[in-house]
């Protein structure tokens, strides 16, 4: 607890000198004693810094990769990494793998590998295109390569005009052959005994069911694809919905994987994935998120600076917590080559892969990481670089051929041998209307699948509880340490008024408080947030409204704040990172939206209360009345062990209303995970005071209450009602 700063004496007044100094440490004394008595940190004056007053982080900012203390540290973080990345792309729960009905058609023999024209439904009525390379005249089950493209001119039909410049600098060996280094490295590996499968990302090639134009250059809203009884990519509802087009990506390489290990010559234990670019981008999200590979190799992507700058790399949620670093570190302790060029990756020799070393070191397998630091070459994945990633392959998928391995010319195929459509194969139709479809596919069954847990508060935890813990970017565990400083103290007869800053040491975040404290404290505290902030709880003259007047008068502690963007200048809506296209993953990629960063400040005092030295809150209960029901919810189901009780009015807020992603109080994923009744469900079985209008959406509550044994600590009241159940003990 801090005094506010006194003046300095005046050098012509001694004697009031000294007796100001004997007054302040007499309050001195005085503050330490009853704040000792009260729970408050003493501490010394000064302001907590919150880097969420700065600029939002964007996708160039500096990622550093931070170590773990110790293996199972980081076994731990690599687990809710991983949910995180499942969450942000989507994929929690994964989506129902439905039939993939591929198709293989087209064979072209090249003497000693074949190239097939293929395309399958990762989605029903959704394909994947691609070209399936694999080896002739080799024993045994193969080793299979999955190999996305990247941001290449055309993707899988690229044509490289500047191959006489690249073999001057000896970037490229042929001049035919080096006209798609794309086609190279699948050739080479077909020739060194792989299954390739090299496919299209979306809107590139053949993949044009959503447009290049779409999920690639995507920049002003479409407000006719944002409705919630039909919705586009890019909108409100899809990103309340986690669906984006990385996530879709991601789906696309994993249903790639499905149909490679579904073809009966390939040796299940020896898959990998290669790219560069933006297929490096896929790689190491593959990696990181699907197991059945055996290693893996990002080129040119992999950095601690820039992390992927396409509308298709970013998702919100993906990168709030860590870079592409720690994302790429994921795949260990199995083998991760990656090479580095004249970009953003220029760096990684000093910044990232020396942790990466450190990190494979500690798990005993420091031969199993390597990067390459092509640094006089630019963007590329051109002849040095594939030789280095053929090495790799060679030693971490057991191919057992002669070093050095050198690259050979080949035929080149165009872009009308290359195509899948042809054959009596015609394109299906895209657009608008399937976007949509497609979308709606995607969140049915998603809910369909979340539905199914509703009968069992363990597996709702499980399902619901994950998603909803990544989408607000905190739990109890991680809310943080604390510290309180009191910078004004008044006695107001029967209880003590005093206003402070609480700071969130570990996370760098502060929030104003009010606190006030009956001199004959019951031992129960109410943590009171409003829509107004401290002023909602204070009526017209500065003091305590009658309901918190009340609450005094019957001995409880009432803990107002005001949250972030709370106070004398307000906060309308979310700081949206000045990108110049429309698209909330630019923003939610790499920062919390306000909403979850006011949940956070309300974890932020349940932990002061909580951990503040003796006597401790006998009781600890939430309040969310006028217009803050919805922060409390979400709070209460982050931190639903330790609050005894919670009084929630609604006031009828739905996520699912909300238009506009830059909204004070949009929240991705919010949709998905139930929308305000998924947090009030998970926060099952605290006692619970509710005022939520419509009787079919409290089904899900009453199930949970009476399956967890607790029915009756579920009330439905009146709104009018609930200023006075708060106030009941």
């Amino acid at each position: 607890m801090i005094l506010p700063s006194q003046p300095k004496a005046q050098a012509s007044l001694p004697c009031i000198s000294t007796l100001s100094r004997w007054i302040r440490f007499i309050a001195i004394i005085l503050t330490m004693v009853i704040g000792t008595r009260f729970g408050i940190t003493l501490t010394q004056a000064g302001h907590f810094a919150d880097h969420r007053l700065g600029q939002p982080k964007n996708l160039n900012g500096y990622f550093p990769f931070l170590l773990s203390e110790t293996p199972e540290a980081w076994e731990q973080r690599a687990t809710r990494l991983r949910h995180q990345l499942l969450v942000a792309n989507g994929l929690w729960p994964m989506p129902t793998r439905t039939p993939l009905n591929a198709v293989i058609h087209g064979r072209i023999d090249q003497g000693d590998y074949t190239v097939e024209k293929v395309f399958m439904e990762t989605f029903p009525g959704y394909f994947l295109t691609g070209s399936l390379y694999r080896p002739k005249g080799w024993e045994g089950p193969r080793p299979a390569i999955l190999s996305p493209h990247g941001h290449w001119n055309q993707g899988r039909f690229m044509e490289n005009e500047d191959i006489l410049m690249e073999i001057n600098q000896g970037a490229e060996r042929f001049e035919n052959g080096g006209r798609s280094p794309l086609q190279s490295r699948n050739v080479q590996l077909a020739r060194m005994g792989c299954i390739v499968f090299h496919y299209d990302m979306v809107g590139y090639a053949d993949n044009q069911q959503i447009s290049y134009e779409l999920a690639h250059r995507f920049a002003e809203q479409r407000e006719h694809m944002n409705e919630a009884e039909g919705w586009g990519l890019f909108s409100a509802q899809a990103e309340a919905r986690l669906q984006s087009v990385m996530g879709l990506q991601t789906w696309n390489s994993i249903r790639a994987l499905d149909f490679l290990t579904g073809l009966p010559e390939v040796d299940t234990d020896r898959l990998a994935i290669t790219g560069a670019s933006g297929g490096g981008t896929q790689s190491f999200m593959m990696g990181a998120l699907d197991a059945r590979l055996a290693a893996c190799f990002p080129a040119v992507m992999v950095s601690t600076a820039m992390q992927g700058g396409c509308t298709c790399e970013n998702a919100s949620g993906l990168r709030i917590h860590e870079g592409n670093v720690a994302i790429a570190a994921l795949v260990a302790p199995k083998p991760l080559g990656m090479t580095g060029a004249n970009d953003w990756t220029v760096e990684m020799t000093t910044k990232g892969y020396p942790q990466l070393e450190q990190l494979y070191e500690t798990l005993g397998h420091k031969e199993r990481v390597s990067l390459a630091a092509l640094n006089h070459f630019g963007h590329n994945y051109n002849y040095v670089s594939r030789s280095a990633m053929y090495h790799f392959m060679n030693r971490h998928l057991n191919l057992g051929l002669q070093t050095p391995i050198v690259e050979r010319d080949y035929e080149r195929q165009d872009k009308s041998s290359m195509t899948v459509w042809s054959h009596g194969y015609e394109a299906p139709e895209g657009g608008e209307a399937f976007e949509k479809g497609l979308l709606k596919y995607w969140a049915e069954d998603a809910a369909e699948q979340l539905a199914a847990t509703h009968q069992s508060l363990h597996a709702f935890r499980h399902w619901y509880g994950t998603g909803i813990r990544a989408i607000l970017g905190r739990e109890l565990a991680t809310a943080g340490e604390t510290q309180l400083n009191i910078v004004q103290k008044t006695d107001r007869d029967t209880y003590w008024e005093m206003s402070g800053e609480l700071g969130n040491t570990t996370h760098k975040e502060s929030v104003t408080l009010l606190y006030l404290q009956p001199k004959q404290w019951n031992g129960r505290t109410l943590i009171w947030p409003t829509a107004r902030g401290i002023a909602g709880l204070l009526n017209d003259q500065g003091q305590p409204s009658a309901s918190v007047r009340k609450a005094l008068e019957g001995g409880s502690t009432v803990i107002g704040m005001n949250l972030i963007g709370q106070g004398p200048s307000p906060l309308e809506a979310n700081q949206i990172v000045n990108n110049g296209r429309a698209f909330a993953g630019y923003t939610y990629g790499y920062n919390h939206p306000l909403f979850a960063q006011r949940v956070h400040d309300i974890l932020s005092v349940i932990q002061h209360v909580r951990h503040h030295p003796e006597p401790h809150s006998s009781t600890l209960e939430l309040v969310g009345l006028a217009g803050a029901g919805h922060w409390v919810a979400a709070a209460r189901a982050l931190a639903y062990e330790v609050i005894d009780r919670s009084t929630i009015d609604t006031a009828g807020f739905h996520f699912a209303n909300l238009k506009d992603y830059r909204d004070s109080n949009f929240l991705h994923g919010a949709i998905k995970y139930g929308d305000l009744l998924g947090m009030l469900a998970l926060g099952t079985p605290s006692h619970l005071n509710l005022a939520m209008p419509g009787t079919q959406e409290g089904t899900l509550l009453d199930n949970l209450f009476a399956s967890a044994g607790f029915p009756a600590r579920l009330k439905r009241l009146p709104g009018d009602d609930l200023v006075q159940a708060a106030l009941q003990p």
